[in-house]
């Protein structure tokens, strides 16, 4: 029999805050009115969330619903096992191991970093919970209750120098575990890049869990780029490197076909991809049969109140 031993920072099943809980907030914070509602519902998913845990309500909006947890663990891209929405769930949990996985932080920085993933989430202070829309480019979205901490934390540690103006993120490399980069669907390693000011940008953030439970290896574990306002692309998954550098590194996608995934990849339902329309969304979970309901795509996904300044006389039709 196999027994997991938790790791330190990881949430412990009686001190994760219960799928339910997420899924009925609406209807806890209508019974208590509107003065108490914000304190209470502190109180309520602090006393759920566990140390070294802490709820930041500033990132959980009453308005989203969580997607089910069961949707967002068999609803994934993760090409390194496979093309198929279904395949990652079963192909990432065949022997890949996640466990023991050590982080590099390198490039143009005074303290090059390089640590496991205990060390990391101990120097960063712990992890928080967060809920935030995800918003994938083939036009279908979901909520999800990230646990992690601000990517900001992460680089900070490491001393950026004053030339490094953006961040190149590579995850692992494994033909032998992975088959999709056995088959060599895509150029692997997987690469992914951010100006520095976004990714210093307090709504970045790496995840290690969802729902309070540890990130599943079909979701990027153990650490994923979270970088909500952007196409879930963007959020380069199972990360073994950073790389401060002074110009803009070329995506994974870009490579592929730079016609249609541009660096920035801000959500913008006034731009369309190529081959398909970005103006509404299927809701994975939301209802409306298998496919999902639709609603209508925000502008950086919701958080243009947050974002915009980063793009201040940027012309997000031809950065896009």
């Amino acid at each position: 029999m196999l027994i997991r031993t938790p790791k330190d920072w990881e949430l412990r099943e009686s001190a994760t805050t219960p799928e339910t809980i997420y899924q009925n907030r609406r209807t806890f914070l209508k019974t208590l009115g509107f003065a108490g509602a914000a304190f209470a519902a502190r109180d309520l998913f602090a006393a759920t969330a566990g140390f070294p845990t802490t709820n930041n309500p500033a990132f959980r909006d009453p308005a989203l619903k969580p997607t089910p947890y069961e949707a967002i663990t068999h609803y994934n891209n993760f090409y390194e096992f496979g093309t198929d929405k279904s395949e990652p769930a079963e192909l990432a949990n065949r022997g890949w191991k996640t466990d023991p996985w050590t982080v590099e932080v390198t490039g143009l920085v005074d303290t090059p970093l390089k640590l496991d993933v205990n060390e990391l989430v101990a120097k960063v202070g712990g992890i928080e919970q967060r809920v935030y829309r995800f918003r994938c480019v083939e036009a279908w979205s979901m909520v999800i209750p990230w646990d992690g901490f601000q990517l900001s934390k992460l680089i900070a540690l490491a001393s950026p120098k004053a030339d490094a103006k953006f961040v190149k993120f590579t995850t692992f490399l494994d033909r032998k575990s992975a088959p999709g980069q056995a088959d060599g669907n895509l150029d692997y390693p997987y690469i992914e890049g951010l100006r520095l000011d976004e990714a210093m940008h307090e709504l970045a953030f790496i995840a290690t869990g969802i729902y309070g439970k540890p990130i599943p290896n079909q979701n990027g574990a153990p650490l994923r780029l979270v970088v909500p306002w952007k196409y879930g692309f963007k959020n380069i998954k199972s990360i073994v490197k950073l790389e401060l550098v002074a110009k803009a590194p070329r995506n994974t996608w870009q490579q592929m076909a730079a016609s249609e995934y541009g660096f920035y990849a801000n959500v913008n339902p006034l731009v369309d991809h190529p081959r398909w329309s970005q103006a509404s969304e299927r809701v994975i979970g939301g209802g409306g049969g298998v496919f999902g309901s639709r609603q209508r795509t925000l502008m950086f996904n919701g958080y243009e109140k947050q974002v915009a300044a980063l793009y201040k006389g940027l012309d997000l039709e031809k950065n896009y």
